[in-house]
């Protein structure tokens, strides 16, 4: 078995789509609208994915505050400047738990804990 997506219904798809292109260096893969009115995206260029779902009439969105998506980056001090100059806050951190990893958290537009992830090497 393995893994093939992580989906998150999204309240604006534009905005969302903006946001994972963007901020975070996703790929679009393929977007598509179907029949019944839904408009899907799925992201990345790993093989897992992000789905992406916006409906036209969705009911209010519900993200639980103990989940997150982690993205490796190349420097935490980097990205938090990126950030900065995009006008994006940093919702926790930058945390360093051990030696080899540092990390930070921003929230997507949708609510999501976003964990941006720096391995550091010796």
């Amino acid at each position: 078995m393995k893994f093939c997506w992580s989906t998150l219904h999204v309240k604006n798809m534009t905005e969302s789509l903006t946001f994972y292109q963007e901020i975070v260096g996703l790929k679009l893969d393929r977007h598509f609208r179907t029949e019944t009115g839904m408009e899907i995206a799925f992201l990345g260029e790993g093989e897992t994915k992000v789905e992406l779902i916006g409906k036209e009439e969705e009911e209010p969105i519900e993200i639980g505050k103990d989940i997150s998506w982690g993205f490796e980056i190349e420097s935490v001090n980097n990205m938090m400047d990126f950030l900065k100059d995009k006008g994006i806050a940093i919702h926790e951190g930058p945390f360093q738990p051990n030696p080899n990893i540092r990390f930070f958290y921003i929230m997507d537009p949708n609510g999501l804990k976003i964990q941006f992830v720096e391995t550091i090497k010796y």
